[in-house]
């Protein structure tokens, strides 16, 4: 079963269950990946395929870390526990996302692989490292991992 399937299973689950924040946060899921075929050139009616997915929910996922963040700033309880349910039901259909030391280990062989670098060249190792973990890696970790070798 294709991830797209398995989150369409799991909105039915929501309905349901009349689990509100479930339904809201998988409908955007899959809103997201319509926007998304489209976006490349294929009908909403096509399916995504699992790669595709994930940066649809990666996309999202980020989002809604951003808006706890800001929530968080403001003095906004009550917003910051959405989020945070949103962010749950979300990052179960994500890979688990590797740790700092696997991200180091990579950053310093991607480093020696393109040749001894400095500072002003730290984006074109945040993307090499990028490339190599994609999906499995936040990029704000990839980021102060990156910076810390420098």
């Amino acid at each position: 079963m294709t991830l797209q399937e398995q989150i369409r299973e799991k909105l039915k689950e929501a309905m349901k269950d009349k689990d509100q924040t479930a339904l809201d946060t998988l409908r955007a899921v899959l809103a997201g990946c319509t926007n998304e075929l489209v976006a490349i050139g294929k009908t909403p009616q096509d399916s995504l395929d699992d790669a595709g997915v994930q940066k649809v929910i990666g996309r999202l996922v980020k989002q809604r870390k951003d808006s706890i963040d800001q929530f968080t700033s403001a003095g906004r309880a009550d917003l910051v526990a959405g989020e945070q349910a949103q962010l749950y039901i979300l990052e179960e259909f994500m890979p688990d996302q590797m740790s700092e030391e696997k991200i180091r280990a990579i950053a310093v062989a991607k480093q020696t692989e393109l040749g001894h670098m400095d500072k002003s060249k730290i984006g074109v190792l945040i993307g090499a490292v990028m490339k190599e973990v994609g999906s499995t890696a936040d990029g704000a970790v990839v980021k102060k991992v990156v910076e810390s070798l420098f």
